[in-house]
């Protein structure tokens, strides 16, 4: 009898070949698969109503049924038909980091648990400053993504900017009404941030957007002057480094100079347009990003990398000890002065994974020089997608950026807003039903538009002139 839960050699082989295999076919032929695979939730919901299991069964079978509930109908992200929110399709490299990763195991709470991955999460940390032109000799640490990087972010803004009244120990109460700036085009997750951080969506200034979708800087300045006249302390600005509606990237060195003349924190949501700042052809965009307090990056988006991988970058790395140390004995050892690197004391995870490994794997595989190219060429697409809605008759052009996300209408012929506005919102859930193609929609300027989100280096001009294709013919079946 086996007293572990590990198999036999032999049969552990077999399963890795088989797994191996399904890794192999579902990653083959990718321009012939669709998008999404339709099924009402509550049929999805019936695979998997059973009593939790007793007894075991063949792992084969149980492998078996993985591939026919879940690999046959996942949502085909990995495939060049994904327009849908901001969906990259990984790579194989990182594909093959996670398998690695996971054979190890290992927790990037304290280093003696990881050594060789604490190390490379300070060596990919370095390399996105780097990258980013946010400066080599920042500070920073992995995250889930975007949303946890910015919570973190303003975590950090909280705590080092009330640092000397003691907000670790007492908390927000009794404290002087702070607030925090950012433009109407911010991502939800700085909302759910202030829930949580206890200072409230009520503190959040969502200040107006020019033509361009960039925050408005003399609207800025006056809410910031109207708070001040009210007794409101301004503690934080936000900017966006491409925005998720649009790509809109906010004039970052007048942020920067705003929140200097304020005294005021400057962090910048880089999850979705961060990392282009790579790129010459529009680095000029992101000047100031070196002048931000913290920077909220994700390396599943413009890094091609499997879920889960994002980062906070801190222009001092002291200040993330200065916000999550916490001591603990269990924790300690005669080693911890040796140069030693403890990845709990300066987040809030102890239990963490390895998620730089795979990043450090792709960097090293791919080179910047490769990946350069791919990010460049996914803008390129989304602006050859607005020139192909530009010839048409049938579609129109709302919006293009510096970026890949490309937002328009279907019209055909119509001129009526309120017949445009209902067709482009039954397309959604059309198209979504359809499979070939994912994209989704989004509001700007009060107006329902088809927002497509390009960022999956297997995508090409024929990829995106299908996209058009499958949009007419769903259109042309809607009555």
């Amino acid at each position: 009898m086996n007293n572990t839960l590990d198999f036999s050699p032999e049969q552990f082989q077999k399963l890795l070949n088989k797994t191996s295999d399904l890794v192999i076919h579902q990653l083959s032929d990718l321009e012939s698969k669709k998008a999404y695979h339709f099924h009402p939730q509550k049929e999805v919901e019936s695979w998997f109503d059973e009593p939790l299991p007793k007894e075991g069964m063949n792992p084969e079978e149980v492998i078996d049924l993985f591939k026919e509930l879940v690999m046959d109908t996942a949502t085909n992200n990995v495939g060049p038909y994904m327009y849908a929110y901001v969906m990259t399709g990984g790579s194989q490299m990182s594909l093959l980091a996670e398998k690695l990763t996971a054979t190890i195991n290992q927790n990037v709470g304290k280093w003696h648990l990881g050594p060789a991955a604490s190390e490379i999460e300070k060596r990919v940390v370095q390399w996105a400053g780097e990258l980013t032109t946010f400066g080599k000799d920042c500070g920073g640490v992995m995250v889930s993504g975007g949303s946890a990087a910015n919570l973190a972010g303003l975590t950090v803004a909280r705590n080092i900017f009330f640092e000397k009244e003691n907000i670790r120990e007492k908390g927000l109460f009794g404290m002087k009404p702070f607030t925090v700036y950012a433009s109407t085009e911010v991502h939800g997750c700085v909302d759910k941030s202030l829930m949580e951080l206890g200072i409230g969506t009520n503190q959040l200034r969502k200040i107006p957007v020019n033509e361009d979708f960039t925050i408005n800087l003399d609207d800025l300045k006056a809410a910031i002057k109207q708070d001040k006249s009210a007794g409101f302390t301004p503690f934080c600005v936000v900017g966006t480094a491409g925005t998720v509606n649009t790509g809109a990237i906010d004039d970052l060195t007048a942020l920067a100079s705003i929140a200097k003349e304020h005294d005021m924190w400057f962090h910048i949501d880089g999850a979705y347009g961060g990392l282009p700042a790579c790129l010459k052809s529009i680095q000029k965009e992101y000047k100031g990003i070196e002048l931000a307090d913290s920077l909220a990056l994700d390396f599943h988006k413009w890094m091609y990398q499997t879920f889960e991988a994002g980062c906070l970058l801190v222009n001092d790395f002291s200040i993330l000890q200065r916000t999550y140390f916490k001591q603990a004995s269990y924790l300690d050892t005669t080693l911890e002065e040796q140069g030693r690197t403890n990845f709990n004391e300066h987040y809030f995870q102890l239990t963490r994974n390895a998620k730089a490994i795979k990043v450090w794997m792709s960097l090293k595989t791919y080179g910047m020089k490769k990946l350069k190219a791919m990010i460049q060429k996914d803008i390129v697409l989304a602006h050859y997608l607005g020139e192909q809605i530009e010839k048409a008759d049938d579609f129109e052009l709302k919006s293009t950026s510096h970026l890949a996300v490309t937002s328009f209408r279907y019209t055909n012929g119509l001129t009526d807003e309120k017949a445009i506005d209902e067709l482009n919102r039954k397309l959604i859930p059309a198209l979504e039903k359809d499979g070939r193609v994912f994209i989704t929609g989004t509001t700007l300027h009060n107006q329902f538009v088809i927002r497509a989100c390009l960022i999956n280096h297997r995508m090409h001009e024929g990829t995106v002139n299908y996209l058009l294709k499958v949009i007419r013919e769903v259109a042309a079946n809607l009555n």
